[in-house]
């Protein structure tokens, strides 16, 4: 229920210049394009593809569909907004916004966590994967994602429609994230942050925590490898999913453990971009085109069109 005095919101976006929003138009729409083409065609070459019906692929292919509602949630507004010279959303359109948002960050963490583990399974127990990384197994790892994201996204958005906004309206950050909104709250926000917090603390350093613990057992398995060329080649992939894993985690962490008093949000929109922008963007390459499996079923998919 709307309790607010306030019908929409000015959203600033990165910049008041208008020199720069040119620009900087040119460069979301490469990056949207970027991120939800690479993310779509993965998702078409796993669902066309038979022997890429696998848990690990499975994976894969719901996180391209969480990093497409990500960005879908955030950058065409974004787009429209650097180029319309009314930057409002509406309290409905920015309530819409934050709970995708929110379901796309939860989901996303957890499914980093998900397929970590599914991997260390696959290099530490090869000859156990299959019994241990079941269908069963693969729709419970679905159904707990699924479940904690949903419960993260009705719990924050619920509590800011809670919240009573009854002016200034102007938004400091480029999209309707939680805590640009509770800066405009004219009502108390300590059960908000308490719960923005316990939420960080939880699901970002947890998730965080049982990634890194994965990929611990990778890496001591990776030691055992014989070959200096596969333990290269092995190093390489843990140390790219690794990097991508940080630029999510620690700038998710560091948004969300401070009090909204404590935001610096020309800081933060550079700091928000890493989680919305930059890992949706970077994910297809690093966990996706370099396989194999995927480059040889991507190349099903270009030949399908062509025929």
């Amino acid at each position: 229920m709307n309790n607010s005095i306030v019908t929409d919101f000015v959203i600033l976006g990165f910049t008041q210049k208008p020199e720069l929003q040119g620009v900087l138009f040119l460069v979301f729409l490469f990056i949207y394009l970027m991120a939800f083409l690479g993310n779509m065609l993965i998702v078409i070459a796993i669902i066309c593809n038979a022997t890429l019906h696998t848990p690990m692929y499975i994976l894969l292919l719901a996180l391209a569909v969480v990093d497409i509602i990500c960005t879908t949630s955030i950058l065409p507004k974004m787009l429209e907004t650097l180029l319309a010279s009314g930057k409002t959303i509406s309290y409905e359109g920015c309530m819409t916004q934050l709970f995708f948002f929110t379901w796309s960050l939860g989901a996303e963490m957890v499914l980093f966590t998900a397929m970590a583990y599914d991997r260390s399974v696959a290099v530490c127990f090869p000859l156990r994967y299959r019994a241990i990384m079941s269908h069963r197994m693969c729709v419970a790892l679905l159904s707990i994602v699924m479940a904690i994201a949903v419960t993260n996204s009705w719990v924050h958005t619920g509590l800011i429609l809670r919240l009573t906004f009854c002016g200034p309206n102007t938004i400091n950050h480029f999209f309707c994230e939680i805590p640009p909104l509770l800066a405009l709250s004219c009502s108390p926000v300590g059960i908000n942050e308490v719960m923005v917090c316990v939420a960080d603390i939880t699901l970002a350093v947890g998730d965080f925590a049982l990634t890194c613990l994965s990929y611990s057992f990778i890496i001591a398995a990776i030691f055992r490898i014989r070959t200096a060329e596969g333990k290269r080649k092995a190093f390489s992939t843990c140390s790219a999913h690794l990097t991508v894993v940080s630029l999510y985690y620690f700038p998710v962490i560091y948004t969300y453990i401070r009090p909204a008093s404590s935001y610096t949000f020309e800081r933060d929109k550079v700091v928000a971009a890493l989680y919305t922008l930059v890992t949706p963007t970077l994910n297809p390459i690093v966990y996706s085109f370099r396989n194999k499996d995927m480059q040889t079923g991507i190349r099903k998919v270009f030949a399908f069109l062509k025929y």
